[in-house]
């Protein structure tokens, strides 16, 4: 079996070197699509070679990722984004798949690096996806800024071993600033689909998250770690329906 690696990036010159090199040995073929990076992710991309880099507008984290699908020559594609990167054991798991495949998509945990803690609790472990996946059996979906693969009905999923490694942010203000880019997102995603705001949600929901993160979700036991994640994602809900309650009265974001 021989797999495509894709990698959407922008400005991920501090990321895009150990995701790349961690796959370099299985890949096959690596496809970076850029959406004008102005710092050295493309050089770096092409400093590591057998990588075609893809200059494209951003047309939204799912589109960016189904046009990438469609650079690919293989049929077996590893979808990665540019901050994460695979374990050893994963990337084993992955060789031994491509040896034998048993199924037609593979999922995998996530586990991701939070200012200088790997989050293990707080509904971020172990966080499945599915990356690895023979890509005439399916496409990328969901509501923008997030995406996943979604196999069509009847093909089979098999998880993977190992722990596909996401350094997510490396500051505090890294975090704020996404949630502030994402919330807006988000918001004219949702007014695009028809979703509706109020008061009342603007109210609970950031509530209903924190307490899923910090106490469902065990964020307790990631310490202070925990409580900024929980803090910071009822943050970002409050934000994404404020905005849309804004969209929906007709003001400007």
């Amino acid at each position: 079996m021989k797999i495509s690696v894709i990698v959407v990036a922008y400005n991920e010159e501090h990321n895009i070197r150990r995701c790349l090199e961690s796959v370099q040995d299985i890949a096959d073929e690596m496809i970076v699509v850029d959406s004008g990076s102005q710092d050295n992710t493309v050089a770096i991309c092409q400093e590591l070679g057998a990588v075609v880099v893809i200059q494209q507008p951003f047309l939204g984290m799912i589109e960016q990722k189904n046009f990438a699908v469609a650079q690919t020559k293989n049929d077996w594609l590893l979808s990665l984004d540019a901050d994460e990167a695979l374990s050893p054991e994963l990337k084993n798991s992955i060789s031994a798949a491509m040896d034998n495949p048993q199924a037609d998509g593979y999922s995998m945990n996530r586990l991701s690096y939070y200012c200088g803690t790997w989050v293990r609790h707080s509904g971020w472990y172990p966080d499945i996806k599915l990356r690895f996946f023979n890509k005439h059996k399916g496409q990328f979906s969901g509501m923008n800024p997030h995406d996943r693969y979604q196999l069509e009905p009847g093909n089979t999923i098999l998880h993977l071993q190992g722990d596909l490694l996401h350094y997510s942010y490396y500051t505090l203000s890294d975090h704020l600033k996404q949630i502030d880019r994402f919330s807006t997102i988000g918001a004219l995603s949702m007014h695009k689909r028809g979703k509706t705001s109020s008061i009342l949600k603007i109210l609970y929901k950031p509530m209903a998250r924190f307490i899923r993160h910090y106490i469902l979700k065990a964020g307790f036991l990631d310490g202070l770690t925990g409580y900024t994640i929980a803090l910071n994602s009822a943050h970002a809900v409050f934000l994404k329906y404020l905005r849309l309650y804004y969209l929906q009265k007709g003001k400007t974001l």
